[in-house]
C-alpha cells in the first residue's frame, strides 16, 4: 500500500481511472432524487471523481467536469460563512450532534423546542440561513455564499442553477413546515419565505467534482486557503466543521459511513459527496443515483476503493 503523503499525481491518476472504469460496469446504480423535479430528469449513467490536493494539482476522472447541483453540500459553505460572521454564538441556536433521524424530520424538533440537532440536517441548515439574512436580503445573503464557492474554487462562472431552485421552491412543503415550526418556537427572525429563498438557492448553486473538490481544500488544510494563504477559517473552526462531517455529514448513515469509509464528507442529494482528507486533499466523487438514506450509491463504493487504494482513512492506513 503507499504512503498516504506521498502518493505521486501519476500513481494517483492510475486510481482514479481503475475507480471510474470499475464504477462504469456497475449495475446497481441506486435512485435519483424523486421529489425535486429537476433532480429526477438527471442521467443515471454519470460518475466523475476529483482529488484536489492541499499541495499540488487537481487529478479527475470520468465526468468531473460536469455541473450538478449540489445540494446539501453546500451547507458546509453557508455555516463556513455564518461562523466567519457570528462565530460561537451560532451554537445557541442550532446543536452539534447526530440527529439519527431522516435529514428533513420534524420529530427532534417538536421534542427540543425548535433547536436543531446539528447545522446539516434541514432545519439546522435553514437556522444558519436565517443567520447569514441578518441584515441582508435573501440576494445579498446567496451571493455571499457564491462568492465564497467562486473564491475557493478559483472559478467566477460558478452560479445558482435557477431550474433546480424554482423546482424546490415548487415542491417545498416540508422545508416549510420546518421553518414555521422552527419561527413558531423563536427560532427563526427573518420571514420565512425569505429563508427559503435563500436555502432553496444556496441548495441549488451547480458545481462539478473538480470545482467541488478545489473549494474544499482549506478544510484540509486547517482553514487556510492554500492558492494564497489566506484564512478562510481558524484551525480550529476548521477541524470542528470537519468533526461535525463526520458525524453529521451524511444523514443518518454517518455512523455508517465512518465504518465503511472513514473521512469526514458532506453528501447531498444531488449525488455529490466531497470528503476531506486532513493535511493531504479534498476529495468529490459524483454520481446522482442515491442509496435509500439519501446519498450518492456509486460515489459511496468509490470513496471506498479510494481510500482501500491510498490508505487515506482518517482511522488508519487500514481503513
Amino acid at each position: 500500500m503507499p504512503n498516504p503523503s506521498v502518493i505521486e499525481s501519476g500513481e494517483l491518476q492510475l486510481i482514479l481511472d481503475d475507480i471510474a472504469d470499475r464504477v462504469a460496469g456497475m449495475s446497481d446504480r441506486g435512485k435519483v432524487a424523486q421529489y425535486i423535479p429537476e433532480l429526477a430528469t438527471v442521467d443515471l449513467n454519470q460518475f466523475g471523481i476529483a482529488v484536489a490536493p492541499v499541495d499540488g494539482n487537481p487529478v479527475s476522472a470520468g465526468n468531473a467536469d460536469t455541473l450538478f447541483s449540489i445540494q446539501s453540500i453546500s451547507k458546509v459553505f453557508s455555516l463556513t460563512v455564518a461562523l466567519k460572521r457570528v462565530g460561537a454564538t451560532l451554537w445557541q441556536r442550532v446543536g452539534r450532534e447526530p440527529s439519527g433521524d431522516p435529514f428533513n424530520s420534524i420529530v427532534q424538533l417538536e421534542h427540543e423546542r425548535g433547536i436543531p440537532r446539528n447545522p446539516f440536517i434541514n432545519p439546522g441548515a435553514i437556522v444558519v440561513a436565517d443567520v447569514l439574512l441578518e441584515g441582508k436580503t435573501a440576494n445579498e445573503a446567496v451571493e455571499d455564499v457564491l462568492a465564497l464557492c467562486r473564491d475557493l474554487a478559483e472559478d467566477s462562472s460558478i452560479q445558482v442553477d435557477d431550474a433546480v431552485a424554482d423546482s424546490e421552491m415548487r415542491t417545498g412543503s416540508r422545508n416549510r413546515a420546518l421553518a414555521h415550526f422552527m419561527e413558531a418556537e423563536g427560532n427563526l427572525r427573518a420571514p420565512v419565505e425569505e429563508v427559503l429563498s435563500l436555502y432553496f438557492r444556496q441548495c441549488s448553486i451547480a458545481m462539478s467534482c473538480h470545482q467541488l473538490a478545489v473549494a474544499g481544500r482549506y478544510l484540509a488544510a486547517a482553514g487556510q486557503n492554500p492558492v494564497d494563504g489566506s484564512t478562510v477559517l481558524s484551525a480550529q473552526r476548521a477541524r470542528r466543521v470537519t468533526a461535525l462531517m463526520m458525524m453529521c455529514g451524511s444523514y443518518d448513515a454517518s455512523g455508517e459511513f465512518a465504518f465503511r469509509v472513514g473521512l469526514p464528507a458532506k453528501s447531498g442529494v444531488g449525488g455529490g459527496i466531497l470528503c476531506i482528507v486532513p493535511g493531504i486533499a479534498s476529495v468529490t466523487a459524483w454520481s446522482p443515483g442515491l442509496d435509500p438514506k439519501g446519498n450518492s450509491h456509486l460515489a459511496t463504493i468509490a470513496f471506498q476503493e479510494l481510500v482501500r487504494a491510498t490508505g487515506w482513512s482518517v482511522f488508519g492506513p487500514n481503513g
